[in-house]
């Protein structure tokens, strides 16, 4: 199972270390070491959320996300991305940017850090949205019950999470913003483009999310069909309709998942940016990395790892609004990547604790009303 799961992530690592040693060496080497594990830990709440939706889809969009998934999430966001910021930010044309990531890495990396103000707040909205929209809703599972139930009452109120985000933009614009990082310490006024950056994390969030969600209740609601127009459709040879709502469903939640990985990746490809400014080092680290977080995905929905450890996704969401809160921050000030990654270990490892106790307490009541079953029979005999 675990070869089977991790068997191109095994692949990848290998090619991509003795890419990185004909590359530059041994010292690339370790370079990309640390970068794939600075990936995972940034990501591994990633791969959590991830589960939590994947599980919904068929085999075949399992192995999409892994194929065709994984081809947009290293060269996409972990390539392509970093040169689109900079072309876009310094108005350059695709192939300058590119020939200026490869030839002078120093003033690439000054573009990028210059560019972080408006990536922080498209991707802190997008994530913050994800985060509020999960805490309001009213779960039958709940981990930090004496937060969560009033927060639950809350969300009955339309539109409370859009509003709640649209405040937390305009604070972030008017106070962190005014004074946003740039390379070489200097600080300038970049709330117009943290507030255009956060609608428009906001807009994404609103347009894919919905359109992932009403394909999933028209898939829910044409399931509960399934077995009847299977058996029409083969009696008329035609392919049923489920089947092309289904595909519709799956192919917007592909969507949305490619776009909650692109929001997650911010940090990592941000914070890549500490360790080393060559595009090509920065590519084989973190693709390895999220080949890990593919894969991790997978494994975990396979196994059926958040439905024994039903925290466990509680815990990968405040961890998604500790980074959101995170990104924002960043736009002022300069966080270590250590501290962001072990934040969301943190809660991760608290939400399946969390978990293990809750198993250990159910099989303990149910042992125990076994026995009390026994006995009862036995002095009834």
């Amino acid at each position: 199972m675990v070869l089977k799961t991790f068997g191109w992530s095994f692949a990848v690592t290998a090619l991509g270390l003795v890419a990185a040693v004909f590359y530059g060496g041994w010292t690339a080497f370790g370079v990309v070491a640390i970068l794939s594990v600075l990936e995972i830990s940034l990501s591994f709440d990633n791969a959590v959320v991830n589960a939590g939706i994947l599980k919904k889809m068929s085999a075949f969009w399992q192995k999409i996300f892994l194929t065709i998934g994984i081809l947009i999430a290293v060269f996409g966001m972990r390539l392509i991305f970093p040169v689109v910021i900079v072309a876009i930010s310094a108005q350059l044309g695709p192939i300058e940017a590119v020939d200026l990531a490869l030839t002078d890495k120093d003033q690439y990396q000054q573009l990028v850090t210059d560019a972080h103000p408006a990536i922080a707040a498209f991707g802190g909205m997008f994530l913050l949205m994800i985060f509020l929209d999960f805490i309001f809703e009213d779960r039958d599972i709940k981990w930090l019950g004496w937060l969560e139930r009033p927060l639950a009452k809350l969300g009955k109120v339309d539109m409370l999470s859009v509003c709640i985000a649209l405040i937390v933009l305009l604070i972030s614009a008017m106070t962190f913003a005014t004074h946003a990082h740039q390379h070489g310490g200097t600080h300038v006024d970049k709330a117009e483009t943290v507030l255009l950056s956060g609608i428009a994390g906001l807009i994404t969030y609103m347009i894919v999310g919905g359109l992932s969600g009403y394909f999933e209740d028209k898939l829910e609601e044409e399931e509960e069909r399934e077995h009847e127009q299977e058996e029409e459709a083969v009696r008329a040879g035609k392919p049923r309709s489920a089947v092309v709502v289904a595909g519709k469903a799956a192919f917007f939640m592909f969507l949305y998942l490619e776009v909650l990985d692109a929001s997650f990746s911010f940090d990592g490809v941000i914070g890549a940016f500490a360790i080393t400014n060559d595009i090509v080092l920065m590519a084989l680290g973190l693709g390895i990395g999220a080949m890990y977080v593919r894969s991790l995905t997978v494994y975990l929905v396979r196994q059926g790892t958040l439905d024994d450890y039903v925290y466990l996704e509680h815990g990968a969401h405040y961890a998604i609004g500790a980074l959101a809160a995170i990104l924002l921050v960043t736009i002022r000030y300069e966080i270590n990547e250590i501290i962001t990654g072990l934040i969301g270990v943190v809660l991760i490892g608290a939400s399946f604790w969390s978990s293990v106790r809750r198993n250990r307490a159910i099989a303990a009541a149910e042992g125990d009303a076994g026995s009390d079953s026994k006995t009862e029979v036995s002095s009834g005999v």
